[in-house]
């Protein structure tokens, strides 16, 4: 499954985990593989997550990064 089509399938329900901001997709600059981009507030260690707000390494076969940008606001 390509990356955009595994954004949209479970997009809602990352967006409802803690921190989260937003859910996107690109490259990974090491890789080069598509992959799925989760944007975070903050960055928490996994072992104070519960098990069900972990944001999990992959969806449908798609690798999953996590790219913390901190609090986000609108602008006029």
């Amino acid at each position: 499954m390509d990356a955009g089509r595994a954004r949209s399938l479970h997009e809602g329900r990352l967006m409802r985990l803690p921190n989260v901001t937003g859910v996107g997709t690109g490259k990974d600059e090491a890789t080069g593989r598509d992959v799925i981009i989760v944007f975070v507030t903050r960055e928490v260690p996994r072992d104070r997550l519960r098990d069900e707000d972990v944001v999990p390494e992959e969806l449908e076969g798609v690798p999953v990064r996590v790219l913390a940008i901190g609090e986000v606001s609108a602008q006029e």
